[in-house]
């Protein structure tokens, strides 16, 4: 499945596998060479260890360049009064009367645990472009729930990319 990115989430992939591929990889591959050179492999655990390592490597930078091959490139339309990329919500959950407030990005942004709500999480299918005030039903299964969008601000902060 293809991931929906944005220009940002782009250029700061392409950093990442720049960075794996002209500093990390020739440091990996010389971590091996040297690992070798201790001698007998079959007890060697430096030599594993830093294969291990540098295997990681090489699947991270194949799956950011097949992320990059097949992703849609999402393009914020929202006004800055709508909940969109990069902006701030706080949510009041009617089912529980509690607010949260979350930051609105893109899957490989999510960390709900961090307070980064993905625009593919089902809360954020639903109040992608909606306004403040606004009573939101959230679709789970055949089930739901309401929130309500209490507040929208513009945050401009970095969040890192997700690695697996």
């Amino acid at each position: 499945m293809a991931e929906t990115l944005t220009k940002e989430d782009i250029k700061k992939i392409e950093a990442e596998i720049e960075e794996r591929k002209l500093v990390l990889r020739p440091q990996l591959i010389e971590a091996v060479k040297e690992a070798r050179a201790q001698g007998d492999l079959s007890e060697n655990f430096e030599y594993y260890a830093a294969k291990r390592e540098k295997n990681k490597n090489e699947s991270r930078i194949n799956y950011l360049e097949r992320m990059l091959k097949f992703c849609h490139v999402y393009e914020d339309k929202t006004n800055d009064d709508e909940v969109g990329i990069g902006k701030e919500v706080e949510l009041y959950f009617e089912d529980d009367d509690e607010s949260e407030k979350f930051k609105i990005v893109t899957s490989i942004r999510g960390d709900s645990l961090k307070g980064r709500l993905s625009i593919e999480s089902p809360i954020g299918k639903a109040i992608i472009g909606r306004k403040k005030g606004d009573r939101v039903k959230v679709a789970v299964g055949n089930r739901g729930y309401f929130v309500k969008i209490m507040s929208i601000e513009i945050n401009k902060e970095d969040d890192d990319i997700r690695s697996f």
